[in-house]
């Protein structure tokens, strides 16, 4: 049961916004009533040190294409997308979007129904969905089967317009190759998250498709066209327009940090880079490989690839994408927090609720090799 009153002492305390050192934070029947000077008063009840740590809302990733040693493609089922939930709920995450990769049709729809069902039911940290194409370019498919990659027809649109009236967020990461800009205008106005990604499309046409309704980047710098002296690509369109914010793998593999740091001071607001984990089966698991769709995908030294080497998802979780940035790439603790909590939340339009509750609060180890909840360390 959670303590009438119990206070946190001697570590960091992110509130969503800003981040308090050498502060206590106090909650009063599990909810938020104090964050004050460290050494101000006697505070009564339960006090704890934290000897260092930092306490942080839960992380909201809206990446996430397995867990617990399933992949939402193997069997896009209410059950799995528990499952997947569930292990990321070990990993410090509050909110997720389900994703699934290029697939079928059927695959699709499954998928879809699936994560209407899941809302509907309560199943806990699910906050909409994420099709990560099928409507993608083939020449920036990475491990998207190249097969299954097809433009967009007037029945795949009507398919995410009623989706996105049933979803509280729908994200669709296509490629110009394989939309039209009035068909990103049409799903922009039924409210879904248009994410461009796996495409070569050029800086003027990632610009207006941006002004047709996108509004994210899906993994900043991988599987797009790249910024170039004479052309800068979507990299340079995304860092460009203030409009767009991006999701971006901090595992120091996909992007090397002196890239991410280079990105992190280009980028124009209010548009903002934000964490994702692209997250694979293995999430959760001490498993060494496991199948995508009939090909086998390897765990090895923090890479997962496919048999010729091609980078299949990533083996990572946010708070190791919080050490990265932190201590490898110069970004602020306050900011690298935000990346994976405020800046992905306020982007679903599912913003850190408040005031902040006690079973909403992690706590994240001084040397980010760990998080837990506070519900679990009281």
């Amino acid at each position: 049961m959670t303590p009438n009153s119990v206070t946190y002492r001697n570590g960091a305390v992110f509130d969503g916004e800003s981040v308090h050192l050498n502060h206590a934070i106090t909650f009063r029947d599990g909810t938020l009533s104090a964050i004050v000077p460290d050494q101000t008063g006697s505070p009564e009840g339960q006090v704890i040190d934290l000897n260092g740590d930092i306490l942080c809302p839960g992380f909201v990733d809206l990446q996430v294409n397995g867990g617990d040693g399933v992949m939402f493609n193997d069997d896009p089922s209410v059950e799995t997308i528990r499952r997947i939930a569930e292990a990321h709920r070990r990993l410090g995450v509050t909110a997720l979007l389900p994703t699934l990769i290029t697939d079928t049709p059927e695959k699709t729809e499954a998928a879809i129904a699936a994560a209407i069902q899941a809302v509907r039911t309560g199943v806990p940290g699910v906050a909409g969905l994420h099709l990560e194409g099928p409507h993608l370019s083939v020449a920036r498919k990475g491990a998207h089967d190249g097969a299954l990659i097809r433009p967009m027809e007037d029945a795949d649109l009507a398919a995410l317009v009623q989706a996105a009236e049933n979803l509280p967020c729908l994200k669709v990461t296509l490629a110009p190759e394989s939309v039209s800009e009035q068909q990103v205008q049409a799903l922009s106005d039924a409210g879904v998250l248009v994410s461009l990604g796996h495409t070569n499309a050029d800086f003027a046409t990632c610009q207006r498709y941006a002004k047709a309704g996108a509004r994210c980047v899906t993994h900043l710098f991988n599987a797009m066209s790249q910024m170039g002296n004479r052309e800068p690509g979507l990299v340079g369109a995304c860092l460009a327009n203030g409009g767009v914010s991006a999701g971006m793998i901090a595992d120091g593999i996909h992007v090397h940090p002196a890239v991410m740091r280079a990105a992190w001071a280009a980028k124009t607001a209010p548009g903002q880079i934000f964490l994702v984990s692209d997250a694979m089966a293995v999430a959760g698991t001490d498993h060494a490989s496991f199948d995508l769709e009939g090909r086998r995908i390897t765990r090895a030294n923090g890479r997962l690839t496919l048999e010729d080497g091609t980078l299949a998802g990533a083996d990572l979780d946010l708070t190791t994408a919080i050490r990265v940035l932190v201590t490898q790439v110069g970004v602020s603790l306050q900011d690298a927090l935000a990346a994976a909590t405020t800046y992905p939340a306020s982007l679903i339009g599912q913003p850190i609720m408040r005031p902040l509750r006690f079973g909403s609060m992690i706590r994240i180890a001084s040397d980010f090799s760990a998080c837990t909840w506070l519900s679990e360390n009281g």
